[in-house]
């Protein structure tokens, strides 16, 4: 089961459709090192031995403790691994998340992307929108297709983007993926007292209209929902746990999601990798709306 991004391109990439987030690898508040390094590393060598090979990262994970954990347990990279990174966003040093979105910033970030994970091209990069709109989308995205240009980065994304954004990117050149949140309890924007974390259903049409992947974060963290519900009913018939036949419920949605379940246990890594093997025929689906 497998996924092809920017398909129509010069360097399409096809990456297994069940990935792996690894901003849980860091430590509380995602920052920091690990509690546990050596299970940290053994997650990402059993991911890609289990047969992912889509890893999303940032350089703000940490800070930079995850790209740091990947060159770690994984370089020299295999070939077909595609290691996705973001950058838009920075850390202070209270753990805050800030805004980091001028050219500038972009490309202090790539470069620093390139350097931490020992890369001369960025496979794929998310420009993560944040700061409601103090820097204009038109020149964050230019700034990426601009180095996209000079080598630096091979297919350009966008994250935490409504329709609108999308529309607009699709404007000014190839969008090669979109990452969002997206599980089955929490399909829409998400409003909390920080911002907003737009959601991957409000952005699914476009994305299948253009044969554009999506990328769902948070499928697991915001709302699985509470027992009794359709998906945990579901669960325990079929002897899987509601997180595993959340992904599943994923792979089957659309054949453009990409979910990216992260974990800091060995143990639900190979769950998370066994959801992958859940059949669910349209009954169930429809059961599940």
């Amino acid at each position: 089961m497998t996924i092809t991004i920017a398909p129509n391109s010069a360097h399409p990439l096809t990456v297994s459709r069940l990935g792996y987030g690894t901003m849980r690898l860091t430590g509380p508040k995602i920052w920091g090192e690990p509690a546990n390094r050596p299970e940290a590393l053994a997650i990402l060598k059993a991911a890609v031995a289990g047969g992912v090979n889509f890893l999303d990262t940032a350089d703000y994970y940490g800070d930079d403790v995850t790209n740091r954990l990947i060159v770690e347990a994984l370089h020299p990279y295999p070939a077909d691994l595609v290691i996705c990174t973001k950058v838009g966003a920075t850390r202070r040093p209270d753990a805050s998340w800030v805004p980091f979105n001028t050219p500038a910033n972009l490309r202090t970030s790539i470069e620093n992307n390139l350097r931490t994970l020992k890369q001369e091209q960025v496979q794929l990069v998310h420009l993560r929108l944040m700061g409601h709109g103090a820097v204009p989308l038109d020149e964050q995205l230019g700034a990426m297709f601009e180095m996209q240009k000079e080598g630096k980065i091979q297919h350009v994304g966008l994250s935490n983007v409504g329709p609108e954004e999308l529309a607009a990117g699709l404007k000014m050149g190839e969008i090669a993926t979109v990452e969002n949140m997206y599980g089955y309890a929490q399909r829409t924007t998400l409003r909390e007292a920080h911002g907003e974390t737009r959601g991957g259903e409000e952005v699914l049409a476009l994305c299948e209209q253009h044969g554009i992947p999506l990328v769902p974060f948070f499928s697991l963290i915001h709302g699985l929902p509470k027992a009794g519900d359709k998906l945990a009913a579901l669960a325990r018939e079929r002897s899987v746990s509601e997180a595993q036949l959340n992904i599943a419920w994923l792979l089957h949605k659309s054949p453009l999601l990409l979910p990216i379940p992260g974990t800091s246990s060995l143990a639900h890594l190979r769950e998370n990798l066994q959801a992958a093997e859940i059949q669910l025929s349209a009954d169930d689906m429809a059961r599940l709306g």
